[in-house]
């Protein structure tokens, strides 16, 4: 589930409870956000104790998008070097006996 889909989702369950819906729980709301996340995203995000709703979630897209663009370049990075990985076995030719 990307960020998105998941404030999307938050916001809706929002609705439903009564206490996330004034002003003086946006620190609580955001507080609860901030668990629901992924755990790449919530090291991320958990250490500047951002309380304003509307910034944590543009700040959690953010680092959602940024997390996905590494994990891509290093899956093309890997699978680049494992095809020549193996190939020329300098151990395999013999050596001292």
């Amino acid at each position: 589930m990307t960020v998105s889909e998941y404030a999307a989702k938050f916001e809706g369950l929002c609705r439903f409870a009564p206490h996330y819906n004034t002003m003086d729980a946006e620190e609580d709301k955001c507080v609860k956000f901030e668990n629901g996340l992924r755990p790449d995203i919530k090291q991320l995000i958990g250490f500047s104790e951002i309380r304003n709703f509307p910034t944590l979630v543009n700040k959690s897209r953010i680092c959602d998008k940024d997390s996905k663009a590494k994990a891509n370049y290093y899956k093309a990075a890997n699978e680049k070097r494992g095809r020549e990985f193996g190939r020329g076995k300098p151990y395999g030719r013999g050596g001292k006996k």
